[in-house]
């Protein structure tokens, strides 16, 4: 399947949605890997975690990227190298920009997703499961599911779980608990939005948070609030 969708998640954010309907085969036809990610794809046991790697891979040539173009830090956050949006006729803007994108990645089970920012964000995609709203108490504080349905209950704490996901993929820094750092404001689903903050090491850092719902996923992106 081609790309799902192209979200614009504020004026210099974009989020690019793949829905995996392709085989293995299909995919790995489809992009150029360089010998590092052809080790990893090579590696890996599950064939869902191989397929959502090659979809990532095909969200960038849709941004006018190749898997050439991304690598990753020692802690495992990816990056851009500058230049990609030079390939202007796949680019998914028309006006090339001069600053370097920021990217963040995710995949779950039959989507991935990347998106690229002029700020450094973190994003994350989970399907919504019951495990997530048993584990609730592990990592949220449950008062902000009071008085909503159950349903909702299973989104929320979904959200909120890619929040703190977020958050981290931003920070990541080691000793940062969820639980005990990382604090949501309560919100309302249909607001799409909310604020989060990070407490660690005697620092309040505040986060911008906006969320999506795709099918039976959830997808939450996280920017750092800009200073007043």
């Amino acid at each position: 399947m081609p790309l799902l969708k192209i979200i614009a998640l504020n004026d210099y954010t974009q989020l690019l949605v793949w829905k995996i309907t392709e085989t293995f085969d299909e995919l790995f036809r489809s992009v150029a890997l360089k010998d590092v990610s052809l080790a990893r794809v090579e590696n890996m046991k599950a064939e869902s975690h191989q397929n959502g790697f090659l979809a990532v891979r095909r969200l960038l040539m849709e941004a006018g990227y190749t898997d050439f173009d991304l690598y990753y830090d020692e802690f495992g956050k990816p990056h851009l190298e500058a230049g990609g949006e030079k390939r202007e006729e796949t680019s998914i803007s028309d006006r090339p920009s001069p600053i370097k994108k920021h990217i963040s990645i995710s995949h779950s089970n039959d989507f991935s997703v990347i998106v690229l920012s002029d700020v450094n964000i973190g994003a994350d995609l989970e399907i919504l499961k019951d495990k997530t709203l048993k584990l609730a108490p592990r990592y949220m504080d449950v008062s902000h599911l009071k008085n909503i349905s159950k349903e909702d209950q299973l989104i929320k704490a979904t959200v909120v779980w890619g929040i703190k996901e977020s958050v981290f993929k931003i920070k990541n820094e080691i000793g940062i608990s969820f639980k005990d750092h990382i604090f949501e404001d309560d919100f309302n689903l249909e607001d799409k939005k909310c604020g989060v903050s990070l407490q660690f090491n005697h620092k309040n850092e505040r986060f911008d948070i906006v969320f999506e719902f795709i099918e039976n996923y959830v997808f939450v992106c996280a920017f750092r609030t800009a200073p007043i």
